[in-house]
This record gives structure tokens, C-alpha cells and sequence, in this order.
């Protein structure tokens, strides 16, 4: 094994009384891929930055290999005292370093090098850190979120360029995609101790499931076991004193450990407020127009959006995709063409400016208006430390100034903010940054049993194949084009991602080439069919799990009765074992399901 770059030996660190972390291990060698996963506020910033020796923790040692270099990436980049961002770029190039590497990263990254610091945008800023910190080309390169504030373009720039470095990577991010691509290893920030596993991100998921439930499973038995000594305290206390005395003691560290345990954070419950439904038509665009002086932003662009679509918009920053949304809401008249809105519309508006608000006003404040305690959810008051804890604040939060909340807190703030507002049209701009993976599952789970219409804007991936049914993207010259699917779907219909020509405008220059070649196509995969039993298990499955959980529930709620074990032990270990039996059985079941859904929609979709 090789020797670590860095590493981190217990590390504790408290903020306010409460501990961050207690005992956290980290090693990092060469050529290593680690993404560093955890929920919005579990400290995964604040441990990279310890990592990369900007904060020192309350204990622990920290080991850096003689003569390795770390670059680190900061959320909020740093431009004071530079005038131009080449400067800003070059700052950060150590002695013998190549100095052209510089300028040549700022033109791939879309930067010419004498912009001002000062007027940049996000999206730009975060260019000229990626550029500073890809230029000396380190040893170990430590990314907090690269991808917020990029567009797809830039995004998939930098994994190409970080996939072919020898660099070693931890990183931290929200997009299931990258981290999917880069990631060969995962660690777990839990509660304050890190969990790792030689696997990437891809099979995170289901292996934080399976700890969760273990754990579950453990605090069940700490649960029967302290039942059982609470029986014998009762009525098995013999007259050996000394072992009476003992074996209290172990009852009250069975207590003390139950009390201490930090259970998994719950997850958000996001619901938008839905007003009555709205027309059939929601909006029909024909040839719309629109430029800015010279530039065309929109050409000709036409389009009929439903009830019940969910619609894509993607493209580089500065493609127009903000300016298009708004023409298509009305916001903006087009130029020239028509834009027909469909009755009783109710918008809800979630834009991508979250430092609009005044960053000393509360939180509580920010989401009451100023007005008392009471937040208007779809038309109805409800007190706003309830609203809080829907979106995973704490309850003294609720004072707590806008500037000292991370850009989590922020993201699920703007969120509550917007979904409280009855709706039944959902405009989104970036919903996705700085959400975390589990927030961004709810925030999937909600958009799909919405019944209204949503339009929304991402660069998020995996977000897009998840959530919308349609996808619009740039051409160039104005011109958009809507694709069927999500973004994956995109790709495959326009044959080659946004930093390219579209296949359907290249075709006429391939056709000569094509005819050109001799070499004869490869014979196409035969049509994959699912057989009379695949057919049967996918109708019966669902009755089967139904009826499973049925039982789960039933022999929990035996389970649950405290004097069960004390009553009749054979009782209690028979329907134990019918618990484990059925829990099993229902996995399986579920899992099969699955596995022959994605079959069927793979085959439907071929």
C-alpha cells in the first residue's frame, strides 16, 4: 500500500458547545479519488479545510508527506489586492512552476485574464479558482462544490481535465454525476465520525443504506435488552449483592449508551402549496424573438407546454436561458412572435440571486415577511418554527442572521420560500445548488408528485434525467431546440454534448466519410424480450411486497409490546425470526421488481 499524502489522526473539533467531530481518521495517497459525502452542516467544509491546514483542530495530528503540494478550492474565492484575474491565477504558481499554464487554463475555463475581480460574476469567479488551482498541477487537490455557479459546458471541461491529472482528489459536491465519473473511494461524515469505503460514489447510496439499517437493527436489540434488565431489576433480584450491584451498573450504561445515540438526520419535508389546476394549456409559444442589440438571445423558437410537464432548460451561462424563461412566462415580450398564456395560472419563482435578501434580517424573519410568527403556507398560517423544521432548521436557528447560514441553509431558505406560495406553474432556477444528496432526493421526490406544470433551469445531470420530461437547449444563434427525455436523452437524440456542433447540423459533411469507409457496421444487439414468468412476477410483485409489508407491520407491533420477552420468551424469539424472515423476503421482493421494471422500460425504450 502506498505511503499516505496526508492524513488525519483523531481529529476533534466543537463549535458552540456541540461537538463537530470526535475521532476522525482520513488518509489520502497518491492518485487517490475521494469524495467526501455528508448532510448540509455535518462539517464536511470545515474538515477540508483542516485537511488542507487552514483550521486547527481542538485535537488530533495532521501529516503531510515532506514536499507534497496541495492546492485547495475554496466556495467563496478570495480576490482582494488583485487587479486582473491573470494576476489573481498567477498568485498562486509556486517557483519553477510553468507561468503559460495560467493563461492557457483561464482561455480553456472561457476567461480572457484581464477581467476585474471585482465585477465577476459567480459562475466567473469560480472559473478563475478552478484556473489557480489547476495551474501548478499538485499533488493533492482538495475541491469544495466545484460545480455550483458552472454550466454544463465548463462542468464536463473539468471532468475530462481532472480525470487524465495524477493528482490525488478529494472532493465535495452535490452532482451525483460528477462524482460518479471521478470517484474510486467514499467517505462518510455521519454525526461526527467518518466512515470510508474503497468504492465510489455510485455504490454510496445503497451502502449508507445497508449501515442505517444495521444500526438500526442494533439500537432494536439495545432496545430489548434493556427491557430484559429492567425485568430482572423488577423481579429476578437475588440476594447475591455483589452481583446485583454489577449488573445495575450495566443497566445504567445500557441507558447511558441508548440516551447518547445520535440517530440519523431526519429528511426535509418539502411539499409545494398547489392552487386549483390550471388550464390545459399552460403556454404556447409561436416564432418568438428576441435580441440584445446585435446578438440574437432567442430565434424563432416555438413551443406548447401542458399541464403536468416538466421542461429543461440547459445550455453555457450567457446562452440566454434566463432571458428565454422569462419570455416564457411573461415576464418579457418577445421582439416578435406570440405568446399565448393558458387560464387561472398561479406562479411560484425560485431565481438563483439567494444574496437578494438583506443578509441582516433572521431567518425567521426572512420567511414571515417581518409579519409575527405566522407563515402563509398555500394560503394558511402556520407558525414558523414548524415551516422551519420542514426544511431541516433547528428551532434556535430561527433567529440566527441570513450571513452566518451556509450555502445549504440558504438554498433550502429559498426553497421555503418559494413553496410556500400556492402554484400550480413551478419556475426554478438552479434549485439544485448546494442542496445536499438527500435534500435533492426529496426535493425529486416532490417535483414528481406535483401536479402542476414545471420549467426549470439545471445543470445538474443526473437532476435533469431524474425529474423533467423534456429538455431545451442552445443551437447556437438563437436558435433552441426541444428534445424528448431528459438530459441523457438530449444527448443521444443531438449527437454530441453542448460544447459541439449538433450531429443533425453536421450530418451533410459525415455522409461522404461514411460512404468512404469500407469497414462494415457492427451487426445490432439482438431485441432483449422478457419471458411469460418476467411478465407474471412484474404484475404479482406489487400484491406480494403490499402484502409483506402487511406483515412487517403486524409482527413489529407484537415486537413492540415491553413485556413480551418477560411473558413468553418463545413467543418472542418465534416472531423475531418471522421478522427477519419477512424483512428479507421483502428486499428480495423489491429488489426483483426493480430489476425487471428497468428491464421493461429498457426494452420499450430500444
Amino acid at each position: 500500500m502506498a505511503p499516505p499524502l496526508i492524513q488525519l489522526k483523531d481529529i476533534a473539533l466543537t463549535f458552540g458547545g456541540a461537538p463537530l467531530f470526535d475521532g476522525v481518521e482520513l488518509s489520502v495517497s497518491a492518485g487517490d479519488r475521494l469524495c467526501l459525502i455528508g448532510r448540509n452542516g455535518s462539517g464536511k467544509s470545515t474538515l477540508l479545510k483542516i485537511v488542507a491546514g487552514l483550521i486547527e483542530p481542538d485535537r488530533g495530528s495532521r501529516f503531510v508527506q515532506p514536499g507534497a503540494t496541495i492546492r485547495y478550492l475554496p466556495q467563496e474565492p478570495d480576490f482582494d489586492g488583485f487587479k486582473t484575474t491573470l494576476a489573481y491565477v498567477e498568485a498562486g504558481l509556486a517557483p519553477g512552476d510553468e507561468h503559460y499554464q495560467a493563461a492557457y487554463l483561464l482561455e480553456q475555463l472561457g476567461l480572457h485574464g484581464d477581467e476585474d475581480p471585482a465585477n465577476l460574476s459567480g459562475g466567473e469567479a469560480r472559473r478563475a479558482a478552478l484556473a489557480r488551482m489547476l495551474a501548478p498541477d499538485p499533488d493533492i487537490l482538495l475541491i469544495d462544490e466545484p460545480t455550483n455557479h458552472l454550466d454544463l459546458t465548463t462542468i464536463e471541461w473539468l471532468e475530462s481535465d481532472l480525470a487524465q491529472r495524477k493528482s490525488a482528489i478529494v472532493m465535495i459536491s452535490h452532482d451525483r454525476r460528477f462524482l460518479g465519473n471521478l470517484s474510486r473511494s467514499t467517505a462518510w461524515l455521519d454525526r461526527g465520525v467518518i466512515r470510508q469505503i474503497d468504492r465510489g460514489f455510485s455504490q454510496f447510496e445503497a451502502w449508507r443504506d445497508e449501515v442505517l439499517a444495521e444500526e438500526e437493527r442494533d439500537q432494536h436489540k439495545l432496545d430489548r435488552k434493556i427491557v430484559m434488565e429492567e425485568h430482572w431489576l423488577r423481579y429476578g433480584v437475588s440476594g447475591r449483592r455483589k452481583r446485583n450491584v454489577k449488573r445495575l451498573a450495566g443497566l445504567h450504561e445500557l441507558r447511558a449508551q441508548r440516551r447518547d445515540y445520535r440517530g440519523p438526520t431526519g429528511s426535509a419535508n418539502l411539499a409545494a402549496a398547489e392552487a386549483d389546476k390550471s388550464g390545459k394549456l399552460v403556454i404556447e409559444a409561436k416564432g418568438i424573438s428576441k435580441a440584445w442589440g446585435e446578438r440574437a438571445i432567442v430565434d424563432n423558437f416555438s413551443i406548447r407546454i401542458n399541464r403536468g410537464d416538466r421542461i429543461g432548460i440547459v445550455g453555457p451561462n450567457g446562452a440566454g436561458k434566463t432571458t428565454l424563461i422569462s419570455i416564457l412566462t411573461g415576464a418579457l415580450p418577445p421582439d416578435s412572435g406570440s405568446i399565448r398564456l393558458g387560464t387561472n395560472l398561479e406562479v411560484a419563482t425560485l431565481d438563483q440571486h439567494r444574496d437578494s435578501l438583506d443578509a441582516r434580517t433572521s431567518l425567521a424573519e426572512a420567511l414571515t415577511g417581518g409579519r409575527g410568527d405566522q407563515v402563509m403556507v398555500g394560503g394558511k398560517p402556520r407558525h414558523v418554527i414548524g415551516y422551519m423544521k420542514d426544511f431541516l432548521f433547528k428551532q434556535e436557528q430561527a433567529r440566527t442572521p441570513l450571513e452566518a447560514l451556509s450555502g445549504g441553509e440558504r438554498g433550502r431558505l429559498m426553497l421555503a420560500r418559494a413553496l410556500a406560495k400556492p402554484s400550480n406553474l413551478l419556475v426554478l432556477d438552479e434549485p439544485t445548488n448546494d442542496l445536499d444528496l438527500e435534500t435533492l432526493d426529496v426535493l425529486e421526490e416532490m417535483l414528481g408528485d406535483y401536479e402542476g406544470t414545471v420549467i426549470l433551469i439545471s445543470h445538474d445531470r443526473d437532476f435533469l434525467d431524474r425529474v423533467v420530461t423534456s429538455v431545451i437547449a442552445p443551437e447556437g444563434d438563437g436558435k433552441w431546440i426541444e428534445y424528448a427525455g431528459g438530459y441523457s436523452d438530449m444527448l443521444a437524440q443531438r449527437g454530441a454534448d453542448l460544447t459541439r456542433q449538433p450531429a443533425k447540423a453536421a450530418a451533410s459533411a459525415d455522409v461522404t466519410s461514411a460512404k468512404a469507409t469500407s469497414t462494415p457496421a457492427a451487426a445490432p444487439a439482438p431485441k432483449r424480450k422478457m419471458s411469460f414468468n418476467d411478465k407474471h412476477a412484474l404484475e404479482t410483485l406489487p400484491k406480494t411486497i403490499a402484502k409483506l409489508e402487511a406483515e412487517i407491520a403486524k409482527l413489529q407491533a407484537e415486537l413492540d409490546d415491553p413485556q413480551l420477552y418477560a411473558k413468553d420468551r418463545a413467543k418472542f424469539d418465534k416472531i423475531s425470526a418471522a421478522l427477519a424472515k419477512a424483512h428479507d423476503e421483502h428486499q428480495a421482493a423489491e429488489h426483483r421488481w426493480l430489476e425487471l421494471e428497468m428491464l421493461r422500460e429498457e426494452i420499450e425504450s430500444a
